[in-house]
């Protein structure tokens, strides 16, 4: 059951609407075939599809994580085409992945052979492992355990 959010009334009643979970989430790359390879060779995130040169997009557990082309997503959608607006950003993200204290040590000797820079590793005041990391185009990665958050 949704938790009560205070967005208004409705005859009265308290609006009990919540997102249930992150469908998608997204980065904004300057070179996404380099991108592509990075997230499916060394990540190893399963490839979905993409859109034309704009985007590629990678299954992440439940969600799905785009990759998309930091120029092409900030021009309107061509004639024809899904009407998907025009949006993004440029500059580095954030995007955390959910890992065990065990498997982010296996991640940290992954990226290492890969060539992968950790830049930063540590236990947050909760007692909860990170590790921080860029992709190719800049943007800060990072593993950690679920109770970071205060999850399971």
């Amino acid at each position: 059951m949704p938790e009560t959010l205070n967005h208004g009334t409705e005859g009265g009643s308290v609006v009990k609407l919540q997102p249930a979970a992150v469908l998608e989430s997204a980065l904004y790359v300057t070179d996404l075939p380099r991108a592509v390879a990075f997230y499916r060779d060394v990540l190893g995130l399963e490839p979905t599809g993409h859109a034309d040169h704009r985007a590629a997009f990678f299954r992440c557990g439940a969600g799905v994580v785009i990759l998309f082309d930091a120029d092409e997503t900030i021009k309107p959608a061509v004639p024809g085409r899904l009407p998907v607006p025009a949006h993004g950003t440029k500059g580095p993200g954030h995007l955390c992945f959910r890992a065990s204290r065990a498997e982010i040590a296996e991640w940290k000797a992954h990226l290492q052979a890969n060539g992968v820079e950790i830049e930063s590793e540590f236990d947050w005041p909760n007692g909860a492992r990170s590790i921080y990391f860029r992709d190719p185009s800049g943007n800060s990665l990072e593993f950690a355990e679920p109770k970071l958050w205060n999850m399971e």
